[in-house]
């Protein structure tokens, strides 16, 4: 199915001829819509142009494994990737490649080891009771943000060893910004350097978070000791003697500062309104944390015990994938199902139209839980499933963001009742993550 490239192989597959110029510029505003289109009308490999780039979408999870595991040392993460992140992020380790990557992710790597994980589980309970007790039976909250800073105050206490509960409220909004425009189909047709209404917004929020973490940078300077990531990158016994550049740590700060909560966010977002429109799955989850807590408070040991509240956290990723596509690219021709893809073509492989394909998933559209068996799970081709990704770049973060995910929902539902707001419009957009495109106003009633 998979080979390196051969001569009798054609050039090019299927897709939408898109428009002069701009290709499929316009129906890709509707990202995800977009994608689940070329599906259905195309079949298994799509090509289409974005501007002035090409696209190779991928949907069968067999192709995505050769790209992903089978053959990941053939590719490298896209330009397009990082011409749009690497303003934020730089050269982090989301945005490098070769052996930048592997040194970053190897020094990296301890700080998400599970006995680590556990030390932030701490963490994560102290932030999740600390918000929980601003919210009072009869308040209306909009859930997005309020996971968004939960997010955050976790993401900046445990890995970057700092407390910014003051500047969430500005890292939120820069993030806004941020956000909104890479996400903008116009961040492509106008130069950064034109100084449109959309740039200077966007280049004021980006000097205020950079802002921000330079202040976070300080100050771990000043009290290094820790078991935080920052204290890692500065600790020279820890970096092989090497001293990291500002620049970098600024990067990989920014990295996790971002990337750290704003998934995460979104997940448990959507994982609130799955529960709230499935009052019989909410049930069944109050009642395991019911058996299994009591009136305790979660604790990162009992959190082994709750499987059904697994399930709920697997089946909502997989509706609801904050990373709805995945980009690499080729760094010599290779041949796909008959096709010949060239350097410098971005490969897409979007785990928002894998986990929505009938083929792996009975009812697709529906939030079933207990689908999860152990059966089941062994049924599903490999890549059938992989809202973090997979091979050597699976997110290194994964086991963090779902304990995380684990502990703020048991604290959230261990407590109180959500219920969605009729004021409430739901709807998805995809701008760099996979998120709610209007507000998600709930209403909180005590359990």
């Amino acid at each position: 199915m998979n080979r390196e490239s051969s001569s009798s192989a054609e050039s090019d597959p299927p897709g939408p001829s898109g428009w002069p110029l701009i290709g499929s510029a316009l129906e890709s505003r509707r990202a995800l819509t977009f994608l689940l289109e070329n599906r259905r009308e195309y079949g298994e490999i799509v090509s289409y142009e974005f501007i002035d780039e090409s696209i190779c979408q991928l949907n069968h999870p067999d192709d995505i494994e050769w790209v992903l595991v089978e053959n990941s040392q053939a590719f490298t993460k896209s330009h397009l990737t990082k011409d749009v992140l690497g303003p934020v992020v730089g050269d982090g380790l989301f945005t490098s490649d070769g052996d930048t990557w592997r040194e970053q992710r190897r020094r990296i790597q301890p700080a998400f080891h599970p006995d680590q994980i556990a030390v932030y589980g701490e963490l994560m309970v102290d932030a999740v009771q600390r918000q929980l007790s601003t919210w009072d039976p009869g308040d209306r909250i909009e859930v997005n943000e309020e996971m968004r800073a939960l997010t955050l105050d976790i993401v900046a206490r445990a890995l970057l060893g700092v407390d910014v509960e003051s500047k969430i409220e500005q890292i939120g909004h820069d993030l806004d910004v941020i956000f909104a425009r890479l996400g903008s189909v116009w961040y492509h047709l106008l130069p950064e350097r034109i100084p449109t209404p959309g740039n200077r917004r966007f280049d004021r929020a980006l000097s205020s978070l950079e802002s921000v973490v330079d202040g976070i940078i300080a100050e771990r300077r000043a009290t290094p000791a820790g078991d935080d990531v920052v204290s890692r990158l500065l600790d020279p016994e820890f970096m092989d003697g090497e001293e990291m550049s500002q620049r970098q740590l600024r990067d990989e700060v920014m990295t996790f500062l971002v990337a750290g909560h704003e998934t995460t966010a979104q997940a448990l977002t959507f994982t609130c309104y799955l529960l709230a429109t499935n009052p019989d799955v909410e049930a069944r989850l109050v009642e395991e944390l019911e058996d299994s807590l009591g009136s305790d408070a979660p604790t990162v040991a009992a959190m082994r015990d709750l499987t059904y509240t697994d399930r709920v956290i697997r089946e909502a990723l997989r509706l609801y994938p904050p990373a709805g596509d995945i980009h690499r690219e080729p760094i010599d021709t290779v041949e796909i199902r008959g096709y010949d893809i060239p350097q410098g073509v971005t490969i897409s492989m979007p785990p928002w139209v894998v986990h929505r394909d009938p083929r792996w998933y009975d009812d697709p559209d529906a939030f079933q839980p207990d689908r999860w068996t152990d059966e089941f799970r062994s049924s599903l081709p490999r890549l059938a499933y992989f809202p973090f990704g997979a091979g050597p770049r699976r997110c290194v973060g994964e086991r963090f963001a779902l304990m995380e995910a684990k502990i703020v929902l048991a604290s959230i539902y261990q407590d109180v009742h959500l219920e969605v707001h009729s004021q409430t419009t739901f709807d998805v957009e995809y701008e760099i993550t996979t998120r709610p495109k209007h507000p998600i106003w709930m209403t909180v009633t005590s359990r």
